[in-house]
């Protein structure tokens, strides 16, 4: 008997969001892994996802520390592949959780690469990203007509996103919780200021909308799941 590894897209916090693929096969999983941060021991794409989970299902906490490429894999992530692998092994439906689409700024990526040539089948359900999400329950549209969207992380080197402000009609910045000054400044410079709007923790219970940036303080820690989107003026 042969496992199946899944890698399901969660959405970007409310349980609602989830496709009913998604649902269908969280329920009928062996096994839910969830990944989480060495700093923290809850998983958030887990909290989602725990309504759908069935009796009886094994839930593994594993932690997969930042890498920027497989070439470079730590010693936990390698112990993390063959965790998986033993599930597989034994017959089992596991699913890999994660907050938004698999495919998406994941780490989903980089475990998917781990086995996709290990000889077991995987499949891959796409899920809702925070932006979509932020966009439709704002009544914010993120891009019309021939206009055209940049997707970038807030944490990119700063000569790339100077380019990317300059030539940009609409902006979603993701990762802001690192430099969130030199963001705002950049903003405003190129005009997109009065039409950013930012959401942490979208469809989470403490969710937060900030609609004027500036009102912030410099020193203002953002949480980690916060969201920019913006048009130019």
């Amino acid at each position: 008997m042969s496992g199946i590894f899944y890698g399901v897209g969660v959405g970007p916090g409310d349980p609602e969001l989830l496709t009913l693929k998604a649902i269908h096969t969280i329920q009928q999983a062996d096994v839910v892994i969830a990944p989480k941060t060495e700093k923290k021991e809850n998983s958030v794409a887990l909290t989602i996802a725990t309504p759908y989970l069935k009796a009886g299902a094994k839930v593994v906490k594993l932690v997969f520390p930042m890498v920027s490429n497989t070439e470079q894999l730590t010693d936990a992530w390698l112990d993390n592949k063959n965790i998986i692998l033993d599930l597989l092994q034994q017959g089992k439906k596991v699913v890999f959780l994660t907050l938004g689409d698999p495919m998406f700024y994941s780490t989903y990526i980089y475990v998917f690469r781990l086995l996709k040539d290990a000889g077991y089948p995987i499949e891959t359900l796409p899920g809702i990203t925070a932006f979509c999400a932020i966009g439709s329950k704002l009544g914010y549209p993120i891009v019309e007509g021939d206009d055209v969207l940049n997707v970038i992380p807030a944490t990119m080197a700063d000569e790339k996103l100077e380019q990317v402000f300059a030539s940009a009609d609409n902006i979603v910045l993701m990762k802001v919780y690192k430099n969130f000054p030199q963001l705002l400044e950049k903003l405003k410079r190129h005009g997109f200021a009065k039409q950013a709007v930012m959401i942490s923790r979208c469809g989470l219970d403490d969710e937060q909308v900030v609609y004027n940036l500036s009102d912030l303080a410099p020193d203002h820690k953002l949480n980690y799941l916060s969201t920019i989107i913006a048009r130019r003026g």
